[in-house]
């Protein structure tokens, strides 16, 4: 045999054999192309397929309650200041509080007074004579007092001191003592007042500029100059002036008002004097003549 025909005969060998591998690893390849191309479309199907989630459904006021601690009130400035902080918040505490109980019991005596005063009009001048008239008076009235005081020294005036006094001075002065008294009592508290009215505004002022001081120091140690780090302890320090102008501005327009119902209440008690006086001495007078 030829060496064209050995070269002939290995050459168709090798192709029988390569033929059929060729032939796999074409099949594989073609398998693996496919394999991929699926894949996206196979992961994009459950998406496509999966539905979109509904909307959540709107909240219902009221259902739901969330407690939120406010950390910037008057808790907060409690616990967070210091000493001289909330020995300020409760000298103001106690102004208040001194203030609407002098408002609530002064209203109640002068709305006594008038009662006094209604009820001596119409009982104390119908009575035959002054000791009568006193006891139509109630215990305690301020009239009664009066009445009493003009009474007793138009009948007790003896002493060797006493007689150098004229009977008629002498119970003009008592009249005029007892009145006195009587004016003393409607203004008790009234000065209270007037205190509270001048100087709460200022202790308010004092608290705040106590607080902003603290609040800058502690600032500016921690390095912190942000808007939350700021506006907290400068606020909490502001409520101390709005504390002091909430308890003075009370304090001053009761004082007014107390100070106009007095002159009211006065003005009966001095027209009660004037008139027992007169009734007083024209009675002396015209027992000495009898």
């Amino acid at each position: 045999m030829s060496v064209a025909n050995r070269l002939s005969a290995i050459v168709a060998a090798i192709t029988l054999v390569a033929a059929p591998m060729a032939t796999l690893f074409v099949s594989q390849v073609a398998h693996a192309d496919e394999a991929v191309q699926a894949t996206p479309a196979a992961e994009a199907a459950p998406a496509a397929a999966t539905p979109p989630a509904p909307p959540a459904a709107p909240a219902v006021p009221g259902e739901t309650k969330i407690a939120v601690e406010n950390p910037y009130g008057l808790e907060a400035l409690w616990q967070q200041g210091d000493f001289v902080a909330k020995g300020t918040l409760v000298i103001m505490i106690i102004m208040s509080m001194g203030t609407w109980y002098i408002l609530v019991t002064k209203l109640w005596e002068q709305s006594k007074l008038m009662r006094q005063a209604r009820a001596a009009r119409e009982s104390f001048w119908g009575a035959g004579s002054v000791k009568s008239g006193v006891e139509t008076l109630q215990d305690g009235s301020a009239f009664r007092y009066i009445a009493e005081s003009a009474v007793n020294a138009s009948e007790h005036h003896e002493g060797a001191l006493l007689e150098q006094i004229d009977r008629n001075t002498w119970v003009t002065m008592s009249i005029q003592r007892a009145m006195e008294n009587v004016q003393n009592r409607l203004q008790d508290g009234l000065a209270f007042l007037a205190t509270v009215g001048s100087t709460a505004p200022f202790i308010g002022l004092f608290g705040t500029v106590w607080g902003i001081y603290h609040a800058l120091v502690s600032i500016g140690m921690s390095g912190q100059a942000s808007i939350d780090k700021v506006a907290g302890p400068v606020g909490e320090s502001l409520i101390m002036t709005a504390i002091g102008l909430a308890v003075a501005v009370p304090a001053v327009l009761g004082y007014n008002w107390l100070v106009r119902r007095n002159k009211s209440g006065m003005e009966q008690v001095r027209a009660f004097g004037a008139d027992l006086h007169s009734v007083v001495l024209g009675g002396s007078q015209a027992t000495k003549r009898g």
